[in-house]
């Protein structure tokens, strides 16, 4: 796929409008974290039962692959466009639910429309953003960041005025997003990629995904556990339904600064020099955030934010760095192992939670952490370091 005014340096207009569709797309899917334990009292679920629930978000990320290979032959900015309709309407549905049946099935459907977006989206930024993939990137990852900090503050502020049953209203918002996602995207002339030799990156999808995958095991279960369990941790430990679900828009706009911060610096001093001391400060402030309370948290989460959700970013322009044909289908792949890492490691913190309880789960993520090291060594460099100085 190519972009119209792809003869541009860095096209920001077709930037910006991706990066502003992550962020109301996003907006809605972060729902389900904050509700979870009033959906866990509701219908009286463990939480190895909510994990395994909350799994099947991910499960349409087998399809990412498939569909980044249909973006990189044909136009599919509408999946782009009419996503964030299905996605709002599905996940502001979940307080309806009358059963863990039904509720599967919304969670399932969400996951599909997301995988819609986000298998072709981080393809554009890629052509569109050139020397500044970092950069670009930082921008699309802000706009999802943003709209998983916002995403509970409403879904909160929701439940307090119109009750669990009441968010439904809420999937207007998705739909007044894809009318405007529709007038801005339709400027955006993608043509299929001309050069279509799968074979020429096979290689180097082996030999790169490789590290990648066992780095993205390691790393999902410290971001599956801050994500997603954050607020009933926070809950079991006595805080008030506000308060566990600020605590997760703090982790998302924390993450906002680290990726617009740390992408666009990926770009000059080379990507593995930001992952590095990104993953050890995760595993650093996570156990400070275990050992202090009150206001005492506060700068540990902020820390944890900014050092852990800012390195998907740079995972995304090193796939973009190494994919310059089948940029759609790398990324599609990097998402299948993303979300399906991160849905493994859901569902084992859920186990490991009833068994031992989340804190001990916690310390767990902060060892695997650590354990990314070496895989990370495996990685290679970015090569547009140096043009990326001139470029900024």
């Amino acid at each position: 796929m190519e972009s119209k005014k792809s003869n541009k340096a860095f096209n920001a207009e077709d930037v910006y409008s991706v990066a502003g569709g992550h962020l109301l797309h996003d907006l809605h899917t972060s729902f389900l974290a904050p509700l979870l334990p009033e959906i866990i009292q509701k219908l009286s679920l463990s939480l190895t039962s909510a994990g395994a629930l909350t799994t099947l978000v991910r499960i349409p990320a087998i399809l990412n692959p498939l569909l980044g290979y249909i973006s990189d032959k044909t136009s599919a900015r509408y999946f782009v466009i009419f996503a964030p309709a299905l996605t709002s309407t599905f996940m502001s549905l979940l307080g309806l639910a009358p059963s863990p049946w039904v509720l599967a099935v919304l969670l399932l459907l969400a996951g599909f429309s997301s995988a819609l977006f986000h298998a072709p989206s981080p393809a554009l930024i890629g052509i569109s953003s050139k020397k500044r993939v970092g950069f670009g990137m930082s921008l699309y990852m802000a706009g999802g960041g943003l709209g998983r900090t916002l995403g509970p503050l409403l879904v909160v502020w929701a439940v307090g005025i119109w009750g669990l049953e009441g968010t439904y209203r809420l999937m207007l918002i998705g739909w007044a997003a894809s009318l405007i996602l529709f007038i801005q995207l339709k400027k955006i002339d993608i043509h299929p990629q001309k050069a279509s030799s799968f074979s020429i990156d096979l290689q180097k999808f082996k030999s790169f995904f490789l590290p990648l995958s066992i780095i993205l095991v390691l790393r999902n279960f410290l971001l599956a556990s801050i994500s997603t369990y954050l607020p009933t941790y926070l809950r079991q430990n006595g805080s008030p339904l506000w308060i566990a679900g600020a605590s997760l828009s703090a982790l998302e706009i924390s993450g906002v600064i680290g990726a617009l911060l740390l992408g666009s610096l990926s770009d000059v001093i080379g990507r593995k020099k930001i992952l590095i001391p990104a993953m050890l400060i995760s595993s650093v402030t996570l156990f400070g955030f275990l050992n202090t309370s009150g206001w005492k948290m506060i700068p540990f989460l902020i820390m944890l934010g900014m050092s852990s959700k800012s390195t998907g970013t740079i995972f995304l322009a090193l796939v973009q760095d190494q994919f310059k044909i089948h940029r759609a289908t790398g990324n599609g792949i990097y998402m299948l192992l993303s979300f399906l890492t991160n849905a493994g490691m859901l569902l084992l913190i859920g186990i490991i939670g009833d068994a031992f309880g989340l804190k001990f789960a916690y310390y767990i993520a902060i060892i695997t952490s650590l354990c990314t090291m070496p895989a990370l060594l495996l990685l290679p460099e970015n090569e547009v370091k140096s043009d990326a100085k001139t470029s900024t």
